[in-house]
């Protein structure tokens, strides 16, 4: 049921596996939903305050400050206001690693890697210099293909134009950036994994990153959240008491089961309202509403406006 969880999307190209991505200016509540990959995450907090949840535990990102999800852990995070700005990097350990059977790659990078150690998700502002430097050398390179790319487009437009030499230079020149672009980015990597090994954040993980129980609660939920799920059908799914279940649920998650319910409904109505056509009230019915004004207050409360206005605004 774990795996169902796990993120398809690709992060990166084979030729450079590295992702950044930048999420700003959302203007309105939002949550990236629960999910886990291969790769090791830094979620680096520019402006505003970011809330995490990380293996069950909870935090409040502040500018500057910066977090780490370790490959397999599940993680989701989001602002009730969208007043943030905050950059996350992607990639696998094997980027970094060197592919050799040294004493680093026994003790530190395969055992991150298969989940026997983990960084310490929360290293406040340890990571403010390394954080900038990502940004700035994957927003150069980014900036130079974007600058590349135009140019090329611009000759290919021109009537009757002709391969020339310019187009090898072209080429060349991105390959070149590429190059440089990867060699500053692993250097700037492993001297964050340098970092916190010698401050000691580099810690034995037991469950090796995961808490089955968390995940097949989770997995559960995201199966059946179109109907009604009471606390007893949870208690009885997994043998515990609705009590225990209700307590669990708000210390794990630090949101109450309901809560994360309703927030799995909303997100797929509003996908809904952004892939399809179909009327709202069918909307609020597909996602696990049956009363269609209780829905559109629901849904305005968490993005700010109605069902209709966010389809007409998409």
């Amino acid at each position: 049921m774990y795996f169902e969880l796990k993120e398809n999307r690709p992060h990166g190209t084979p030729e450079n596996p590295f992702s950044q991505y930048h999420i700003s200016d959302v203007k309105r509540a939002f949550q990236i939903p629960v999910h886990w990959h291969d790769e090791l995450e830094i979620i680096y907090v520019k402006h505003g305050k970011l809330h995490v949840t990380i293996s069950g535990e909870n935090y409040i990102g502040n500018p500057k400050e910066a977090f780490v999800v370790s490959p397999g852990s599940l993680h989701f995070m989001g602002s009730p206001t969208g007043d943030v700005d905050y950059y996350t990097f992607l990639f696998p350990v094997e980027y970094i690693s060197f592919q050799t059977d040294d004493i680093m790659e026994k003790t530190i990078l395969s055992p991150l890697k298969h989940g026997r150690v983990m960084i310490k998700p929360q290293i406040n502002d340890m990571a403010e210099d390394i954080c900038e430097r990502l940004i700035e050398i994957n927003t150069n390179i980014s900036y130079l293909k974007k600058k590349t790319s135009e140019s090329t487009e611009e000759r290919k437009n021109r009537e009757n134009h002709k391969y020339n030499k310019s187009d090898d230079i072209a080429v060349s020149n991105i390959n070149e950036a590429n190059i440089n672009a990867q060699f500053e980015t692993k250097m700037t990597i492993l001297k964050f994994i340098r970092k916190m090994w010698q401050n000691g954040l580099i810690l034995e993980n037991a469950a090796n990153g995961t808490n089955t129980t968390e995940k097949e609660m989770i997995t559960y939920i995201r199966q059946n959240y179109t109907r009604e799920i009471s606390l007893q059908e949870f208690g009885m799914q997994f043998h515990l008491s609705e009590k225990y279940v209700s307590r669990y649920f708000k210390e794990h998650f630090h949101i109450t089961l309901s809560q994360y319910i309703n927030h799995l409904r909303l997100e797929h109505a509003r996908q809904l309202l952004q892939e399809s056509t179909v009327p709202v009230t069918e909307v609020a019915l597909q996602s696990g509403y049956q009363n269609v004004s209780y829905f559109i207050r629901c849904f305005k409360k968490m993005y700010g406006v109605s069902p209709l206005k966010y389809r007409k605004g998409t």
